[in-house]
């Protein structure tokens, strides 16, 4: 189960297999098998393209897979700081900035940054769940200097969370010689 979907918990492994979480995290132990976060570090390592548009500490997620200006895949959980205390239900801004990250560092340039979003909440996303954010960059036909990527953010296998972003590029990634960007941004 975990080589047909790496991103599996522990928790969902308990469910599916109907075993106590001891039995799943001594029986991955004996097969050698690394936790959920060690398996996201490892794929990140060997699976993804280096980001350019931002330093990876500001990226919102453990990002999992990355192929740029074509698709990325970040992974979030959402803890006790990222939720209201009376509900446990997650704040917006952060499901937002898990995609809205995605989206900046899926783009093969030095500078991108966010011109527009259209976002949609689809549900609520509570304590201790794993936000898994998918990004496809969609187009840049006719808005030079501009590319749309698609974001949607999932729960297991609900969407929770759908953005469509239009991030501006400077299109310097395309100039092999020095020389001066300035940027004005909002």
């Amino acid at each position: 189960m975990i080589e047909e979907n790496p991103f599996i918990t522990d928790q969902e492994l308990t469910r599916q297999l109907k075993v106590s979480i001891q039995t799943i995290r001594l029986d991955r132990l004996e097969l050698g098998i690394p936790e959920l976060r060690e398996r996201m570090k490892l794929m990140a390592e060997l699976s993804y393209d280096q980001v350019k548009s931002l330093p990876l500490h500001e990226v919102i997620g453990d990002i999992v897979d990355l192929q740029l200006d074509r698709s990325g895949i970040s992974i979030f959980e959402i803890r006790d700081e990222h939720v209201f205390s009376r509900t446990g239900i997650a704040r917006g801004h952060h499901v937002f900035a898990q995609a809205n990250s995605l989206a900046v560092a899926v783009i093969n340039d030095e500078i991108a940054l966010t011109s527009s979003a259209d976002i949609r909440f689809v549900r609520s996303v509570h304590l201790g769940e794993k936000c898994i954010a998918k990004a496809y960059v969609r187009s840049e036909a006719g808005n030079k200097g501009k590319a749309k990527v698609e974001v949607f953010t999932y729960v297991g296998e609900e969407m929770v969370f759908q953005g469509n972003f239009v991030i501006y590029r400077s299109g310097k990634e395309e100039h092999s010689e020095g020389g001066t960007t300035h940027v004005d941004s909002h």
